[in-house]
Order: structure tokens, then C-alpha cells, then sequence
């Protein structure tokens, strides 16, 4: 299985991609965490991309698709991935695609997580996650069972400076004008299945791995 996930800051994204991850036994490709392992790595793009991070400027498109193509022709893609955070624009989903075709690969399925502004804007305003594994926890709604810390490695949650209420209003309109676009692109290419991503974190799992597996819930 071969998918992307999109959906506005704050629809469960993170916490999606590491339990499909699991559930389907293929890699979770975060864009970012990609760069930073590269740099982190040293590798030759690593290094290039490094420049502009330091600079504090947007690594060029034409860079993290090179990377992003080294990862997608790693051994451990042969059943499937889970792109998350790219692409973010049609003009990336074109580049994509064209990776994509040549080294015989090809999307299966783009799943659109939906959720309404104003639920997104209550759950990142109480949204804590874990810098060690990435999991997220609603401070309200799904709280971790210790004081703080990451059911799964005890780490210490962290808070976000750009989860304050009047912040995620400016990046849900940066999302509108920039990143929904992807929806009618891929849905005129009959990729795209909607999901509500309103309800628990095994209720929206199960939304989602039954649109895959064609079995809706």
C-alpha cells in the first residue's frame, strides 16, 4: 500500500501515520524528519540541504525531492509507504508523480483527514507530544496516564510556541491558500478519499484502514 496523508495542522496526521505505520507494516516517511536525517547523517544532499536550514530558508523543492527519492528507493519500501507532510502544493504532487513513474512506482490512494477549524483550534491549544517517539496526547481528551510523560518512553511532553489559538488560525489559512489545492488535484485524478477525522484516535484508525482496504466503517 503506497498512500499519502494530508489534512490541516492539528487532524491527527502525526498520530495516524504511526499507527497505520504499525498496523500495515510499512515505513512512516515524515518530510521532516527526512531532512533532518540526512543532515544529520552528513550525506551529500544532507549537507547541501544544511545551507539553507542554517540560513533559515526553505530547502529548495528540486533538494527534498532528491531526498525523498533516495528514501523511496530504499529496500524497505517494497511493500508499501506512508508519505506524510509532502506533498504540499500540486506543483510538488507533479514532481512526485514524475519520481514516482520513474522509478515504477504509484500511489494507491491520498487520504484527506477532515476536521472543522474550530475543533482544530481547541485540540492544538491543549496539544502536548513527545520529542523522543512523536506521539501526540489532547491534554483534554486524551491525556498520557503519566504526569507529562510519554506512555511509551517516559520522555517529557513538550508544548508548541505555534499551538496558541490565534497561531493556528494563521496556519489554517496558510493551509487553505496553499496546501488544499491538493485536494482537487487529487481527486481529478480518483486518489482522494475523505475521511472525518472528528471522533477518537482507534475510531478515525479504523475510518481510514477500511477506505483502504475498501471496506468503509
Amino acid at each position: 500500500m503506497r498512500f499519502v496523508l494530508i489534512g490541516p495542522p492539528g487532524a491527527g496526521k502525526g498520530t495516524q501515520s504511526v499507527l497505520l505505520s504499525e498496523y500495515l507494516g510499512i515505513p512512516h516517511i515524515p518530510t521532516g524528519d527526512l531532512l533532518r536525517a540526512a543532515v544529520k547523517d552528513g550525506t551529500p544532499l544532507g549537507v547541501e540541504a544544511n545551507k539553507y536550514m542554517e540560513a533559515g530558508e526553505l530547502v529548495p523543492d528540486d533538494l527534498v525531492l532528491k531526498i525523498i527519492r533516495s528514501r523511496l528507493e530504499a529496500g524497505d519500501t517494497g511493500n508499501g509507504f506512508l508519505l506524510d507532510g509532502f506533498p504540499r502544493n500540486p506543483s510538488q504532487a507533479e514532481a512526485l508523480e514524475t519520481i514516482l513513474d520513474e522509478i515504477r512506482q504509484s500511489l494507491d490512494a491520498v487520504i484527506a483527514i477532515e476536521v472543522p477549524d474550530q475543533e482544530i483550534i481547541d485540540r492544538l491549544s491543549s496539544r502536548a507530544s513527545c520529542p523522543t517517539c512523536g506521539r501526540v496526547y489532547g491534554i483534554r481528551k486524551m491525556p498520557p496516564t503519566g504526569d507529562g510523560l510519554c506512555d511509551f518512553d517516559d520522555t517529557p511532553l513538550e508544548r508548541r510556541e505555534d499551538d496558541a489559538p490565534e497561531v493556528v488560525q494563521n496556519r489554517l489559512n496558510v493551509y487553505r491558500e496553499q496546501t488544499e489545492p491538493l485536494i482537487a488535484y487529487y481527486e481529478g485524478r480518483g486518489l482522494l478519499r475523505r475521511i472525518d477525522g472528528v471522533g477518537g484516535t482507534d475510531q478515525v484508525t479504523k475510518r481510514i484502514v477500511g477506505v483502504l482496504d475498501g471496506t468503509p466503517v
